[in-house]
């Protein structure tokens, strides 16, 4: 019987398909469909029409053109941006290196009282945002707040001010009180890299006379760079989403003199509208499109530049 023959003969196995897999993905699917899928289109549809006559007509990329090209909507627009791109560079430059600190400090073997001190630094992301809002708003308040008291006891109530309430200092004093709340997840996720590094890298650097800081700089943080990465693209997506505390702390409006203002509040005030304001749904949309594409865009250099980068330091 000749090779031919015998390759004729052979019957290829059919596997079975796994229908189960999809009748328990299905109920996820649907629900994330009508969650996020369906209005996200719904909203990008919605921006490239507007209300003709009481009828809705497609109007292609007008309300673009208003937005970037009328005085009024794009002074409120580029205000809004620029505040979000501060708000953003707080969060970076304060709340994710501090993170990292802690992160750095709990990992350390002898330290006594890590249960304790990590559930006290994570604690405060699990509060509301109206209760943090509304704790902070009291402390800072220079009628009835501690905080002047509180720096009055160490000498240094002469550098108090009504920081929510001035212009310049409004927009700081709401980042801060942001980094305190949502400090603990950064210092969670860096800390949870840092105890899934191999013992054996870490005895490696030990032989090498690597040891205490010099370890973490030389061995450690690189090794937890994807870690950072993803921290940083999060707090990215977090920071341009954000509205619910701004609106706690300062309203809608965003005062003083919408010095606090960002797209999530510019968002709301557009599309619900707010006291004598009334509403736009096709702005509205606008503007929430326009913050999707930033949004695509930064998750998108990301994955396609940054993390690429970041692989060499996987294990």
């Amino acid at each position: 019987m000749s090779e031919t023959d015998n390759a004729a003969d052979i019957i290829p196995i059919k596997r079975p398909v796994r229908w189960h897999i999809f009748v328990f993905m299905l109920p996820a699917v649907i629900v994330y469909s009508a969650v996020m899928v369906l209005p996200l289109i719904e909203t990008l549809r919605l921006s490239l029409y507007n209300t003709v006559d009481g009828q809705p007509a497609f109007v292609g990329l007008a309300n673009f053109q208003v937005l970037f090209g009328d005085p009024r909507w794009a002074h409120d627009f580029w205000n809004a941006l620029v505040n979000n791109l501060i708000f953003f560079a707080i969060h970076m430059c304060v709340q994710n290196p501090i993170g990292v600190a802690l992160a750095a400090l709990l990992s350390v073997p002898k330290l006594r009282g890590v249960a304790f001190y990590r559930t006290a630094m994570f604690l405060p992301t699990l509060l509301s945002f109206v209760i943090v809002g509304f704790i902070w708003k009291l402390i800072l308040s220079p009628i009835w707040g501690v905080a002047p008291w509180m720096l009055d006891l160490i000498g240094l109530k002469f550098l108090f001010a009504p920081w929510l309430g001035k212009p310049g200092s409004a927009l700081i004093a709401v980042s801060l009180i942001s980094n305190w709340q949502y400090i603990g997840i950064p210092m969670m996720l860096i800390y949870a890299a840092l105890l899934s590094i191999p013992e054996e890298v870490i005895e490696a650097a030990e032989c090498d006379g690597i040891t205490g800081w010099a370890q973490f700089w030389k061995i450690k943080l690189p090794l937890i760079l994807p870690a950072i990465g993803i921290i940083s693209i999060l707090t990215f997506v977090g920071n341009f989403n954000a509205f619910d505390l701004i609106y706690t702390v300062q309203g809608a409006l965003a005062g003083p003199d919408m010095s606090t203002d960002i797209l999530g509040t510019l968002l709301y005030r557009t599309f619900f509208g707010f006291q004598l304001q009334l509403g736009d749904r096709s702005m509205g949309a606008t503007i929430a499109t326009v913050m999707f594409l930033i949004i695509l865009a930064g998750v998108s250099l990301y994955l396609f530049v940054i993390q690429r980068r970041m692989r060499r330091y996987q294990f």
